[in-house]
């Protein structure tokens, strides 16, 4: 069962969930059940399901624990209050995030222009209208072992990600509150 702990000053009724469990959903690797304190939502994986062998492009989700450090919104497209405890910063056209392994920026955000390998933040198709950082290869960053892997939002039938997880943004909505700097995403 999670952790819950108070947020103290923040608010007397609302909690955050210390730790987000992510579990294989019977019948395909590629979807989970993510658990949050009492709260469960159905998920979709990477395309290739779980590894603990995470290796960049590999297209599978990490079995890890992976605190989650802040993360992005599209303010164009979201309104209202997030309510997380999270730094959260909009996305503009210009953000990247680098995912050449021999850059220097590797699996770190990046402005346009950018000649290397990486992905457009801004996306057309929703998926990261609230885009969590997860620290998968962060703060002890290697080559090669995997970058951009976010708690994002799914498309609807949850089809596989590149390696993230991904919920709906109603569900993305009501966990949000839920999560502070303290909060972990596990896989099993």
């Amino acid at each position: 069962m999670p952790r819950i702990g108070n947020l103290g000053y923040w608010s007397m009724k609302q909690r955050t969930v210390e730790e987000i469990l992510v579990r294989s959903a019977p019948g395909d690797p590629r979807r989970a059940i993510v658990q949050a304190g009492h709260l469960t939502f159905c998920a979709a994986l990477g395309r290739s399901g779980r590894t603990s062998r995470k290796r960049e492009g590999d297209g599978a989700t990490p079995i890890a624990e992976m605190r989650i450090l802040g993360g992005y919104w599209r303010r164009d497209r979201v309104s209202g209050p997030l309510g997380s405890r999270l730094p959260i910063a909009p996305i503009f056209a210009d953000l990247l995030w680098c995912d050449a392994p021999t850059h220097a920026c590797y699996n770190r955000p990046t402005r346009a222009p950018f000649t290397p390998s990486h992905e457009e933040m801004k996306r057309k198709d929703g998926l990261y209208d609230i885009c969590l950082v997860m620290d998968w290869n962060i703060s002890s960053r290697r080559r090669h072992l995997g970058s951009a892997i976010f708690f994002h939002c799914a498309k609807p039938g949850y089809p596989p990600t590149q390696g993230c997880v991904a919920i709906s943004l109603r569900d993305m909505r009501r966990l949000l509150p839920l999560i502070g700097p303290e909060t972990t995403v596990r896989v099993m």
